[in-house]
């Protein structure tokens, strides 16, 4: 049964010397820090950094652990100052103190305040100790944003990487600050204005040991995403900032003092420019799919009778912008006859590139007996970046089809469309009632018309 979580605020004397140090210390029980927000001001004291410490004890066979998070303030001149009601959030949560009256004094001596006789102990456990003095580790590190390529098709995907780098022989104390906050900032420089995005949507930061030049490095990967661009041109990629918490380690560490610092060090990544080059000339070159393609075909018979359907799978596989693939092109043929197909796809994104299939589901009939080659009915057409060609994905699949020919069926059962859909709907009457007046005086004008026509010959054979 493991030890019940505690929580302590605790803090420092109500007395101290103008030479000593205030504390604000929050301890959790049984539970790592893994965050923590701003400590408060103090009027009359300057912040001095701050430090984190652990423990775990054994008692009768149970673990138990202790870590916790210490502010050091330095008094700026003697007084009396007021540390009021405060709260601060650590792992997400929120604790609260009800603060104190802080009096500052003289310095102090090694007997302390109390006078009592020096404590030969006391500087082992740091007690007599002044705020230990703190020193930065030179760091084997870095932060990089880079693309896996540098010139690409219009239509064709780059990665795009964002990740810190600590060599193994690394000494200095680090820790992330901020990570998702910091990332929002620098994906609005980061991410090409005209592009469709594919997100490899990394939720946590996990260490990977990789080897560069020689010499291995844990990996942190912050973000990562493939990048298909819509048009020709050049995407500038910028320096972007990320900072890091990097402690400051005592020069004189103690057993229980306080070992570390909280420190800031800003990294800059290296800029890139990506070159984005039009597909050569063909008469589809703005409507093909860009990538490295297969035709994965399903088909559940190759024998069937006239008029029967069957289904056929025209399934495109392989890496490239599987969400924007669009269904193969219909050949005009004969004694075909395919419904809109319906359409699946899957798509995954790892190993620094996107790939998947999309499958393209057709229920087909065929009225006239024979043997049938589907390439003569569909193709699929794709610019290869790798070999820089046009290539067509044609089916494989034959159908054998026997039966007596559903031809003229197959016409009954179209709808000729137009004006024979209206047949059953209008009305059969020559005229419409609203009209039979206009009607009427037109037929009584040319009447009078022919009349007089008829009038004009007589007299002039007269």
């Amino acid at each position: 049964m493991g030890w019940a979580q505690e929580v302590k605020v605790e803090l420092g004397p109500d007395e101290i010397g103008i030479n000593e140090t205030f504390t604000i210390k929050v301890t959790l029980s049984n539970e790592k820090i893994k965050s923590y927000d701003q400590f408060p001001e103090i009027q009359g004291f300057q912040k001095q950094g701050i430090s984190q410490s652990s423990s775990m004890n054994i008692i009768n066979g149970q673990m138990s652990s202790s870590n916790s998070v210490i502010q050091y303030y330095k008094p700026s001149r003697k007084g009396q100052f007021t540390l009021g009601r405060f709260s601060v959030l650590i792992n997400g949560k929120s604790y609260a103190s009800a603060g104190k009256r802080i009096t500052v004094k003289d310095a102090v001596t090694n007997q302390g305040a109390t006078g009592n006789a020096y404590d030969p102990f006391a500087d082992f456990f740091g007690r007599n100790a002044e705020a230990p003095e703190f020193v930065e580790v030179a760091d084997d590190a870095f932060f990089a944003v880079t693309v896996d390529k540098n010139e690409v098709y219009t239509g064709e995907g780059f990665t795009l990487d964002v990740s810190f780098f600590m060599s193994e022989q690394n000494q200095a104390p680090f820790q992330f600050y901020e990570p998702g906050k910091q990332l929002d900032a620098i994906l609005k420089k980061l991410r090409p204005a005209n592009a469709w995005e594919e997100n490899f949507n990394i939720t946590n930061i996990e260490p990977e040991t990789v080897e560069q030049n020689g010499k291995r490095w844990i990996k942190y990967k912050i973000f990562e995403s493939t990048f298909f661009p819509f048009s020709e041109g050049k995407i500038q990629i910028p320096n972007v900032p990320w900072e890091m918490i990097k402690y400051r380690v005592a020069k004189n560490p103690s057993l229980f003092g306080a070992n570390r610092q909280e420190d800031f060090k800003t990294f800059y990544s290296t800029p890139k420019v990506i070159t984005v080059k039009p597909l050569p000339p063909h008469p589809l070159k703005n409507e093909v799919a860009v990538g490295q393609f297969q035709l994965r075909e399903n088909i559940n018979t190759l024998e069937v009778e006239t008029g029967k359907g069957f289904s056929y799978n025209f399934g495109v596989s392989g890496v490239g912008n599987i969400n924007s693939l669009n269904a193969p092109k219909r050949l005009p043929g004969t004694n075909l006859n395919a419904f809109d197909p319906n359409v699946r796809q899957q798509i995954n994104r790892g190993n620094g590139r996107v790939s998947g299939i999309k499958e393209f589901d057709y229920f087909i009939t065929l009225n006239e007996a024979g043997e049938y080659n589907l390439n003569q009915y569909f193709e699929w057409i794709y610019f290869d970046p790798a070999r820089e060609v046009y290539d067509t994905l044609r089916p494989a699949a034959k159908i054998l089809v026997s039966g007596e020919s559903k031809i003229n069926e197959a016409l009954s059962g179209q709808r000729l469309g137009g004006i024979y859909d209206r047949i059953e709907t209008e009305s059969n009457q020559f005229l419409n009632e609203q009209y039979k007046y206009y009607f009427t005086t037109a037929i009584n004008v040319l009447l009078l018309a022919a009349l007089a026509v008829l009038a004009v010959t007589i007299i002039r054979k007269k």
